[in-house]
């Protein structure tokens, strides 16, 4: 009898484990975000970030690998929408998961084009924040190259989907097409509009919306 209890009581001790690991995780992404937006890459050290999760350092090195992994997965955490679902399939999220299985493709590329503001709302800080210290930090110059890579193959599988579902506009590549959809959807571009510019998001969104349109739809 008791050797059929062990098994279970270890299980539960390592369910109960993974869920403090994966807790401890979200805690430190949180207050590193926090940071990374008050005051920047260069402002914030990692004992601070270590001081307002209540973790040591060393865990957090354990979990991120450095500073710049801590950086990354705190902007992949932002664009995601929360640090649960940067650790799920793009494809299994509510919103992408709706634009994939919605079968008329204007209505597709106006779902796709209403998913950016929250993006750019929550990660555009980081991500401006990151492109001005990639310029004189080679190891943040190869992050900002990594995202905008990452992105360009997102945005690529998008105008792939069109292609196959015989939609795209006539005489249109997906290579263009993917290349006029990360021009249009990056966050210099929102922060232009928006942020220099004024225009309400729903303007934003709207115009974002009927410029992709015209380019990829016939």
């Amino acid at each position: 009898m008791t050797d059929d209890v062990k098994p279970a009581r270890r299980a539960y001790r390592s369910t109960k484990r993974a869920d403090q690991v994966a807790q401890t995780r979200r805690d430190i992404l949180a207050s590193a975000g926090t940071l990374f937006r008050a005051r920047g890459y260069a402002g914030v050290s990692m004992p601070v970030i270590a001081g307002e999760s209540g973790v040591a350092v060393e865990t957090i090195y354990r979990a991120f690998g450095s500073k710049t992994g801590l950086f990354k997965a705190v902007i992949d955490a932002a664009v995601a929408g929360g640090s649960t679902r940067a650790d799920r399939p793009v494809e299994e999220r509510p919103a992408i998961r709706a634009m994939i299985d919605e079968p008329d493709p204007r209505r597709q590329v106006e779902m796709y084009a209403a998913t950016q503001p929250g993006i750019h709302r929550r990660s555009g800080p980081l991500l401006l924040a990151l492109a001005g210290a990639a310029a004189t930090d080679p190891e943040l110059e190869r992050l900002w190259r990594e995202i905008e890579a990452s992105r360009l193959e997102g945005q690529g599988r998008f105008v792939g989907m069109l292609a196959a579902r015989g939609v795209l506009r006539t005489g249109l590549s997906v290579e263009d097409g993917r290349d006029g959809l990360w021009t249009l959807c990056s966050v210099v571009v929102f922060d232009m509009l928006v942020n220099s510019q004024g225009w309400p998001i729903d303007r934003y969104e709207r115009w974002l919306a009927d410029r992709l349109i015209d380019q990829l739809l016939d």
